[in-house]
């Protein structure tokens, strides 16, 4: 209810206007895979991510973003009903993978996320994740770079703070998830976003805590670095080993491996 009167009289100027006509300069691209190579009992689940996300997807394509205004993930996109279209897919509560409604829609929001850190709009709120559920055989980006989401306590703010009008473009395919931001003006730096300081940590309790620090540097358009800039800092309980060894001759799944 705080959220609902903070939208209705918090004073922040929300972006509203939607536009299938494209800003002339892409700043940031980025995809991400829709269909992951899971085991035979998850796809029913991926399959159920890619309804959710073409639910979502027109409430926030095409969205402009003038100066002075702020993208809220929630608002936008809206309460997600199954009158609107969504489905129970997977979502992640408490370090466990469970079924939700409209589970799945994190990947739009870490989509979204990651591609802002390559911009020069400011994220102004963004949660982590709490628990690290996936060990790193088939990450492509920083631990801790993504962006949850839960309806609609937990949202994904980005504002514009520059003097160019800017435009979000989302679409997916059979195999990914697109998205860029577009500009009426040329970007003026290119970002590269670096981790620093990862460790792994056991905790007295027993288990495993996983840390990390994300930066970014700044360069101009013509590639002279000007300025390092902090992120985000990411503490993560662990939901599996990070001591695993290699699998024994003749082991037939994972259960065989050896510590």
């Amino acid at each position: 209810m705080r959220r609902y009167g903070e939208w209705m009289f918090g004073g922040v100027r929300f972006a509203k206007r939607r536009s299938l006509d494209r800003l002339p300069f892409a700043v940031a691209q980025h995809r991400t895979p829709l269909i992951r190579k899971l085991a035979d009992s998850d796809m029913e689940l991926q399959r159920s991510k890619v309804i959710n996300l073409r639910a979502a997807l027109p409430r926030l394509d095409g969205i402009v973003l003038h100066p002075g205004e702020t993208l809220s993930y929630w608002r936008s996109i809206g309460r997600p009903t199954r009158r609107k279209g969504y489905v129970d897919g997977m979502i992640l509560f408490c370090g466990q993978v469970r079924t939700g409604l409209a589970g799945g829609l994190c990947q739009l929001s870490n989509l979204i996320y990651w591609m802002t850190l390559h911009t020069e709009l400011t994220v102004t709120e963004r949660h982590r994740h709490s628990y690290d559920v996936f060990p790193d055989a088939s990450r492509t980006q920083p631990f801790g770079s993504g962006a949850t989401c839960s309806y609609n306590y937990l949202d994904l703010r980005i504002t514009n703070r520059t003097t160019s009008t800017y435009q979000l473009r989302l679409s997916m395919d059979n195999e990914y998830l697109h998205g860029a931001w577009y500009a009426e003006q040329p970007g003026r730096y290119r970002y590269e976003v670096r981790e620093r300081n990862h460790r792994i940590t056991l905790e007295p309790w027993g288990g495993y805590v996983r840390h990390n620090e994300l930066y970014r540097d700044v360069y101009t358009a013509e590639g002279e670095w000007l300025t390092e800039e902090p992120i985000a800092q990411n503490d993560a309980l662990m939901m599996y080993s990070p001591l695993l060894g290699e699998p024994s001759a003749g082991a037939t799944d994972a259960e065989d491996a050896k510590e």
